[in-house]
């Protein structure tokens, strides 16, 4: 099996390119920075993060270019896939991709905002359709009359 999931922030805006031909389709690269688990007699107090390469194909693709930008937080499933190529020079080169799957937002719009992000509130995922903008953190409201006892938590 070959699944992965990360979260993450984007290092810079997706690099989106767009194939020529009578069905051009995009695609887009982008960097996240994943955290890393700090062990625990690691007395250096540092944060330490992976750049994790992430590639992403057609309306995932757009919906990338269109609204995940520098600093944004996401989710992200997919498979890694490695490959390599032979440089100008010559020389070897071996890559490691994450093909995405299905990419989401990992936080609100009001705390993307205090970190800088530009968060438009969407989500793309090809399996499911978008979701209402009726509440604007993603949630949706309890209508009027339910009681908090019919509810599973507190």
């Amino acid at each position: 099996m070959n699944k992965v999931i990360l979260m993450g922030r984007l290092t810079r805006d997706p690099d989106v390119r767009y194939s020529n031909g009578d069905s051009s389709s995009a695609h887009a690269r982008y960097t996240l920075a994943v955290d890393r688990r700090r062990s625990r007699n690691n007395s250096d107090d540092q944060p330490t993060a992976d750049f994790i390469q992430c590639v992403t194909f057609g309306k995932s693709a757009e919906f990338a270019e269109k609204y995940l930008h520098q600093g944004t937080k996401i989710v992200v499933t997919g498979r890694i896939q490695t490959g390599s190529y032979t440089n100008k020079d010559g020389q070897k080169v071996y890559t490691t991709d994450v093909i995405v799957e299905e990419q989401e937002f990992a936080e609100s719009k009001s705390a993307a905002a205090s970190n800088g992000a530009d968060y438009s509130g969407a989500a793309y995922t090809p399996s499911r359709q978008q979701p209402s903008q009726e509440a604007g953190d993603g949630f949706m409201n309890i209508p009027d009359g339910v009681e908090d006892e019919g509810l599973p938590f507190n």
